[in-house]
């Protein structure tokens, strides 16, 4: 099986997505993949537990992708071994009528992960640089002071609304939140042989949406959307990743190595020791419960 390094799939610099591919085996079998996504799941389970009992940072997985990227099966393989307590995933969806009260980073705020959890967001604070710029009439619902009409919605406000994502994805960072931030690249090919799966396959029916096929009319403006938003958005406190997504084991592989080796070299992350006065007593502790 090929190494996987992190930095093969950082964004460091400019990007083009037609550049980069969106397959990647890691010239392993199914069979060993697997086993190198069990074992890694496994640690990152540990690693959780130390997290958690430590209670200094959180982590937050962001996954964006095209429709049928694997996010929903990505997050139930890569977290499968964590305690259920450390970790809380997030869908978001169309915003509800409470969420447009609220200026749009509102619900992420209220769903980032507390100290010593992870946090996933299946689609995240980006699809509002991405769906909304694909279909600006959406802002008009945000009821945003001085937007008027879709032409209100210029190249000004999408400066702003990237800026005001670099300063929450800092803001965070700097109160103790990990970002790991996770574009599914899937080729349109790919998207097509999955999307026919969902129709084909009767137990896959219900994942199926004929809007699907209308937003994949728009693949190419989709793949400028995201291009602009990763290259406008990735920074060393808040890194985007490309992950190959054509297959999806392998994909699942990836991210998960990329999550554990970058967490293990965060050097501060320790059990919490017992204090003096506990620890200098705990053979009367274990008398005492002997005696029960």
């Amino acid at each position: 099986m090929d190494k996987i390094k992190s930095s093969d799939f950082r964004v460091d610099s400019k990007i083009k997505l037609s550049k980069i591919p969106t397959l990647d085996t890691l010239n392993a079998s199914e069979k060993e993949l697997e086993e190198r996504l069990e074992d890694t799941r496994v640690k990152l389970g540990k690693f959780q537990d130390k997290m958690y009992a430590h209670g200094k940072y959180a982590v937050l997985i962001c996954l964006q992708g095209m429709d049928t990227a694997g996010k929903d099966s990505l997050i139930r393989e890569v977290f499968k071994d964590f305690n259920m307590r450390g970790v809380v995933v997030h869908s978001f969806k169309t915003p509800t009528d409470l969420e447009l009260k609220h200026d749009y980073l509102w619900r992420h705020y209220i769903a980032l992960p507390a100290r010593g959890k992870f946090g996933v967001f299946n689609r995240t604070h980006y699809e509002n640089v991405l769906v909304t710029r694909v279909h600006p009439e959406y802002i008009l619902g945000e009821n945003i002071p001085g937007i008027n009409s879709v032409e209100d919605v210029d190249a000004g406000f999408w400066f702003s609304r990237f800026e005001q994502i670099r300063h929450f994805e800092k803001h965070i960072s700097e109160n103790g939140t990990i970002i790991f931030k996770f574009f599914l690249h899937l080729s349109k090919e790919e998207q097509r042989n999955r999307l026919l799966r969902r129709i084909e396959k009767e137990e896959k029916n219900w994942k199926f949406s004929p809007g699907d096929l209308k937003e994949r009319r728009l693949w190419d403006r989709y793949q400028e959307c995201y291009e602009e938003a990763i290259n406008e958005t990735s920074f060393g406190h808040a890194p985007w990743y490309v992950i190959p997504a054509d297959d999806k084991n392998a994909a699942r592989v990836i991210v998960a190595d990329i999550i554990f080796d970058e967490l293990k070299e965060i050097k501060d992350i320790d059990e919490p020791e017992l204090p003096p006065e506990i620890k200098a007593n705990l053979d009367e502790y274990r008398k005492e419960l002997s005696g029960d």
